[in-house]
């Protein structure tokens, strides 16, 4: 394991010397109105340059933002990336694991091509997908046994205000995106812990005024069976206020249980709504969550349960390149031990309470943040929760997070 962590970072840093090596090997590098030189007294001064615009991938809540794209073959692809390591402790930790850690956290390339009736999208590298409330997966592990060195790509069709995506799409579910760098807090939710993060399948969207709607037909959890439906309507009142409603479920059945792609989440139906707020330094994001696992005994449901649970994400922006983030959370489940119903949480009829808050530091392309949560768990069953023998309510973390956007 440490011999195949040893490679993923040293291919990785070649990545990354070789994008920052792009400019004096011919390529254009982007614009920067500060760095150009001043005019001769007998030329007339230009116009300054527009400022770079944001990519539309990898999608972004900030606080963080991708830096400048450098551009190739002419301004036609553009190429971002992240370069970041986290350090992790934690109290309680389950049995096996270590009540601390450090690892790369992100170490990604996103190469992309945003213009014209032809489009496309792709992300590469190792990534961490860390989440309050479950053990600590190590990068490596992440990349072998999740999505694979390359978790999202697809090509685009667009004509207008309508396209087609085909490939590995993030999903349309929840209020989280999948990756740290692209989310208010380093660590995901507990509400995001019952989703699916990334759909191989085709998806349609569409812009018509004040509405935005997507319909995709994918595989879900990752199963590689194409049965899942999943769709998004959001209608935004004005430029600081909208409201999304999503919903998606899986039409068939399938008893595919790996980590990956978790049986009972595999076989369930989820549906959201989703209030955003953004204006000035503010950023306030309340949405409920409902999920449903239906009975089905012949792939290994015997008694299927739901979750209801509902989050409050929070960014405020100070001065200075500081912010602070905040994410209340909670999600109770249906059932009990002794009606034989699944566990979807900490046991069957078992609840869990979260609060995370995110201090961040940001400097031209540097950024330094740090998680504190907690977790506590109702309604347990014993062996079920955290520490050496799963008895313990609460689960205390600490993570820091440091790294450069290029």
């Amino acid at each position: 394991m440490r011999d195949i962590t040893s490679r993923i970072r040293l291919l990785l840093a070649f990545l990354v010397l070789a994008l920052v090596a792009l400019p004096s090997l011919g390529q254009n590098p982007p614009s920067d109105p500060k760095s150009a030189p001043a005019p001769a007294d007998n030329t007339p001064a230009q116009a300054k340059p527009a400022d770079p615009q944001p990519l539309p991938m990898p999608s972004m809540s900030g606080p963080l933002q991708t830096a400048p794209p450098r551009e190739m073959e002419g301004g036609k692809l553009a190429v971002t990336g992240i370069l970041s390591g986290i350090g992790w402790t934690e109290g309680n930790h389950a049995p096996g694991d270590s009540p601390s850690h450090w690892d790369v956290s992100n170490a990604q390339v996103f190469v992309q091509k945003t213009s014209g009736w032809w489009q496309f999208y792709l992300q590469g590298g190792a990534y961490n997908l860390p989440a309050i409330g479950v053990p600590y997966l190590s990068t490596a592990d992440t990349i072998k046994n999740i999505y694979g060195p390359f978790p999202q790509g697809y090509l685009k069709f667009a004509k207008g205000n309508f396209n087609v995506e085909v490939g590995a799409l993030p999903t349309l579910i929840g209020a989280e995106y999948t990756f740290s760098f692209q989310n208010m807090n380093i660590e995901r939710g507990l509400l995001w812990n019952q989703e699916n993060a990334v759909n191989r399948g085709v998806q349609l969207n569409e812009t018509y005024k004040k509405w935005t709607g997507a319909l995709s037909w994918n595989d879900g959890f990752y199963s590689n069976r194409y049965t899942w439906l999943s769709g998004s309507l959001t209608y935004a009142f004005n430029a600081a206020n909208s409201l999304a409603f999503v919903g998606g479920g899986n039409a068939g059945a399938y008893a595919k249980n790996t980590l990956a792609t978790p049986l009972y989440l595999n076989n369930s139906q989820i549906y959201n709504l989703i209030y955003s707020y953004t204006k000035g330094s503010w950023v306030v994001q309340p949405y409920f969550q409902y999920t449903d696992v239906p009975t089905n005994a012949k792939i290994g449901i015997a008694r299927g349960a739901s979750t209801k649970g509902g989050a409050v994400l929070l960014t405020y922006n100070f001065k200075r390149g500081f912010s602070l983030a905040a994410r209340p959370e909670y999600i109770k489940s249906t059932g009990s031990v002794s009606n034989g119903t699944i566990n979807l949480l900490y046991g069957p009829g078992s609840g869990a309470f979260g609060f995370t808050v995110t201090p961040t530091y940001r400097k031209d392309a540097f950024f330094l943040r740090a998680d504190l949560a907690i977790v506590h768990a109702t309604n347990s069953t014993p062996g079920s929760v955290f520490g050496l023998i799963g008895k313990d309510v609460n689960q205390p973390r600490g993570v820091v997070e440091a790294g450069f956007m290029f």
